[in-house]
């Protein structure tokens, strides 16, 4: 908590050129924004969810069969529903005005 998941994903969302108020979808689930291409970009908070049966019951396979980034805040949430390739970012707090930022790729 706090480390700055949304704070990241908002940066991220600039450089695809989202114009669209990206935000934490805490008890939505998910949030769709546009781009100014008319691409899609799928925002997930899990934060919320107890049994991994909640991600199935929004239909999580299709966003991910989609082809469009989906962004994640809370993955280990859904273990065994995350798609076979996609890259990890672990944020640890060092301070107030400090993080470390971590990498990691998974599957092809």
């Amino acid at each position: 908590m706090g480390a700055g998941k949304t704070t990241l994903i908002k940066a991220i969302a600039r450089q695809f050129h989202i114009d669209d108020n990206v935000h934490s979808p805490t008890f939505s689930i998910v949030n769709e924004y546009g781009d100014r291409n008319g691409e899609t970009y799928y925002h997930f908070d899990f934060y919320r969810i107890i049994k991994e049966t909640e991600a199935m019951d929004i239909g999580i396979e299709e966003y991910f069969d989609s082809g469009d980034l989906c962004l994640i805040e809370w993955p280990q949430k859904i273990p065994s529903l995350l798609p076979d390739a996609y890259l990890q970012i672990d944020i640890s707090i060092i301070s107030d005005t400090s993080r470390e930022i971590k990498l990691s790729h998974y599957g092809a």
